[in-house]
């Protein structure tokens, strides 16, 4: 089998170490690709740490690739050699029940393979995207339109999917009020994501730190949740309240900014539970849910609709040789606001 350098965690304790993982020989229906840029995302460090259950070690993280196809098999009719492409959270799906048939194979009802840290199809262990090649079925390969620099669209394979797909399911158009909790790696593509539909946009941060980066992104209004005049200031404000941070929030305080028949979305994902107090919801008929990514196929309308309106994320690019230290930056906030992994140096 196809060996390639890598990054990966040895234990959930062990800073990521340079490694070798093994790829899969190309299948007639695989693609190959050559991997120029990964990003960082806050799930990588939450997977390999543990924080969401036990993992298999050692576990190559990264599921924001973009790069190059290298090679194809000999039924693949989606890609080319040469093609500018992108591989997300998924990897795989049975393709066959109802939720993979609408489009949702991020539900599949007999188990969507994740990028990494997850049994495929074979018995193997997914391996992912911080290393110089990945082999993904052509199906989950996604195309990365000319204009969107590959290394500003990687992050885009999570963190602009994990916004846009709430906000396209909740109907976020002209007309909506849309607050976004949390300026980062989630909350500043929600906010550019928001603005493009139409919506009036309002970004709620513990401080007024980002205030100038959030105007300038597309919110409309910024405040500090901190200042405890927000939350009444604010009352019964918002249509929709999509909450990016993967820390606990005050959920009474958040569901009493909604209107009635209003919807916090969580996309964030904290560590420990979330207690609510049914009163919250009941009270204006509101509604507490989550999201998670989109489908190939939404992947796809969300990287053409960011390419139309100029969206991408905001980066800072790095030598493969630094990942451990941009994941304390991660952990301290410390980024605006997604780390990108220069494939070039997995080998260095």
């Amino acid at each position: 089998m196809p060996r390639v350098h890598a990054y990966a965690a040895p234990s959930e304790a062990a800073p990521l170490e340079k490694t070798v993982i093994e790829r899969r020989e190309l299948g007639p229906h695989d693609v190959l690709i050559d991997i120029a840029f990964a990003g960082i995302c806050h799930s990588d460090i939450h997977t390999v740490r543990g924080d969401w259950g036990p993992q298999s070690y050692p576990l190559a993280p990264g599921h924001e690739i973009a790069g190059t196809v290298a090679e194809v098999g000999s039924e693949v009719t989606r890609h080319a050699v040469g093609d500018r492409v992108g591989v997300g959270c998924l990897v795989n799906s049975c393709g066959e029940c109802r939720n993979c048939l609408r489009g949702d194979e991020q539900f599949c009802s007999n188990g969507a393979v994740f990028t990494y840290g997850s049994p495929d199809r074979d018995g193997t262990v997914t391996q992912g995207g911080y290393s110089e090649q990945v082999v993904v079925t052509e199906a989950f390969v996604v195309r990365i339109p000319d204009a969107l620099p590959l290394d500003a669209a990687a992050p885009l394979l999570c963190a602009g999917i994990t916004t846009y797909s709430p906000l396209r399911h909740w109907t976020v158009g002209p007309g909506s009020r849309v607050a976004v909790v949390g300026l980062g790696g989630l909350g500043h593509m929600g906010v550019q994501i928001a603005h493009a539909l139409g919506a009036e946009v309002t970004v709620l941060s513990q401080t007024l730190s980002k205030k100038d980066d959030g105007l300038r992104l597309g919110a409309d209004h910024y405040y500090a949740t901190s200042d405890r005049e927000t939350f009444r200031s604010l009352r019964s404000s918002f249509d929709v309240i999509l909450n990016t941070v993967s820390a606990p929030v005050d959920l009474r305080s958040y569901l009493s900014l909604l209107d009635v028949g209003g919807s916090m979305v969580c996309v964030g994902a904290p560590a420990e539970p979330l207690p609510v107090n049914v009163s919250s919801l009941i009270g204006g008929r509101r509604s507490l849910a989550g999201s998670n990514i989109g489908g190939i196929a939404e992947t796809q309308e969300m990287l053409d609709f960011c390419a139309e309106h100029g969206i991408t994320a905001e980066i800072e690019v790095i030598p493969a040789s630094q990942i451990n230290e941009a994941y304390e930056r991660v952990l301290a906030s410390d980024v605006r606001y997604r780390f990108v992994i220069d494939g070039s140096t997995f080998a260095d």
